[in-house]
């Protein structure tokens, strides 16, 4: 074996083990053991600059001649003061200019140079040479943590316009629930999950793939005329943490939500509660089941007729929908059990909503509606007015009740 292979094979042992200058003293062992072009068999064989090894031999010799080294005897590296200086510190007006660019109140300047666009950290560096700042966007990553900015996203936190009862309206919904839970009624959550494309289109997420074999999908999404969408409505039963959600194939209306709460009556509700004479729905304060959406009072009094129960409802206040108990108790583990597949057709919604599980023993049944459910239908003043509806004396409009006009037959 000639001698650079061998210094390599013992550089390839060493490095990983040896400290800068532990290293850079062994590399000058090496080079003044091997005598003439010691110095360059050690450079070609372990990568190391020739100025490290010299360095090393200008060590060797302060040791040999009793001059102390700065790092000897203790687990400093370098000399104090030693090494590259920070940009910072060799450019005072850096991180200033660096801050006014990513300053958040800056967002909003019209003068700012980065206000229409993503403030990239290339595009960073490349204000900052402008200003006359020599800068790479590895060094404004740097300087970025240096500064306390990290990489975030949006948060959806607002809500809108806060109404003066809301908090009051909470606390009524819990003692409602309180009360029904007390008497042992059922209480449920009910809402639309958002409407999906059908087909083989992207869906959000990842999922577990052979290594470079995603799963092919379409570029865009255009719906497909002879798979549509879906609009899943669901009922999330509170105390008894079990769903169930209708896959409408048409249009969500009060009818659909209506018919949908039917349905889970009759197949879980009535088993769990067979001496129930209340039902309670809580739910939010818009689309098919808004408290202004007319059809929605008339379609549950037609199912409180129908069951021979009263049923109690209470919205929401307006702009906290995503409070609503289905949203984060079921619908978001629906979404997490498809997450990275496509729907590529109504089975497999239908499939994938019933076999979401959680931990804490969520179950829910899955159901495909065909109905057609026709948008558009009015509700008379004298059809309003034959509601069997009583309001509560706290905000009536989110909060009443419909009694059976009759016993069911």
């Amino acid at each position: 074996m000639d001698t650079t292979a061998v210094v390599k094979e013992k550089f390839e042992a060493l490095c990983g083990r040896l400290d800068e200058a532990t290293l850079r003293l062994w590399a000058a062992v090496e080079a003044r053991a091997l005598g003439r072009g010691g110095v360059t068999a050690v450079a070609n064989a372990s990568g190391l600059s020739r100025t490290t090894i010299h360095a090393g031999l200008r060590e060797l010799a302060s040791l040999s001649s009793g001059v102390a080294i700065a790092h000897a005897g203790s687990t400093r590296i370098r000399a104090p003061g030693g090494g590259r200086k920070r940009l910072s510190a060799k450019d005072p007006t850096l991180l200033s200019d660096l801050d006014a660019l990513v300053e958040p109140s800056a967002r909003g300047d019209p003068q700012s140079p980065l206000r229409w666009t993503c403030k990239s950290t290339p595009h960073l560096a490349k204000e900052l040479q402008k200003k006359g700042h020599r800068v790479s966007q590895r060094s404004v990553c740097d300087l970025l943590a240096q500064l306390g900015y990290s990489l975030q996203a949006t948060r959806k936190t607002r809500e809108g316009g806060d109404h003066a009862d809301r908090d009051a309206q909470f606390a009524h919904i819990a003692a409602m629930v309180a009360q029904s839970q007390g008497a042992d009624e059922p209480v449920i959550s009910v809402d639309t999950k958002k409407k999906e494309l059908i087909g083989d289109f992207k869906n959000a997420g990842r999922e577990w793939q052979p290594k470079g074999r995603p799963e092919v999908v379409r570029v865009y999404d255009f719906i497909d005329p002879a798979l549509g969408k879906v609009a899943p409505y669901g009922v999330y039963d509170i105390a008894a943490n079990q769903g169930w959600v209708s896959v409408g194939i048409t249009h969500d209306t009060a009818e659909f939500a209506v018919e949908t709460i039917r349905r889970w009556w009759r197949e879980m509700g009535r088993a769990l509660y067979p001496q129930a004479r209340r039902l309670l729905i809580t739910a939010d304060c818009g689309g098919s089941n808004g408290y202004r959406v007319r059809l929605w009072r008339f379609a549950l009094q037609q199912l409180a007729d129908e069951l021979d129960m009263t049923i109690q409802v209470c919205h929401l206040p307006p702009g906290t929908s995503k409070w609503n108990k289905i949203e984060h108790r079921m619908f978001c583990h629906i979404t997490q059990n498809w997450r990275g597949r496509p729907l590529c057709s109504r089975e497999v919604v239908v499939s994938l909503i019933g076999a979401t599980t959680t931990e804490t023993g969520l179950r829910i049944h899955a159901e495909l509606d065909d109905n057609d459910y026709p948008a558009g239908i009015k509700v008379s003043d004298a059809a309003l007015a034959d509601l069997a509806l009583e309001r509560d004396d706290f905000h009536g409009e989110w909060n009443y009740r419909l009694n059976p006009r009759h016993a069911a037959p």
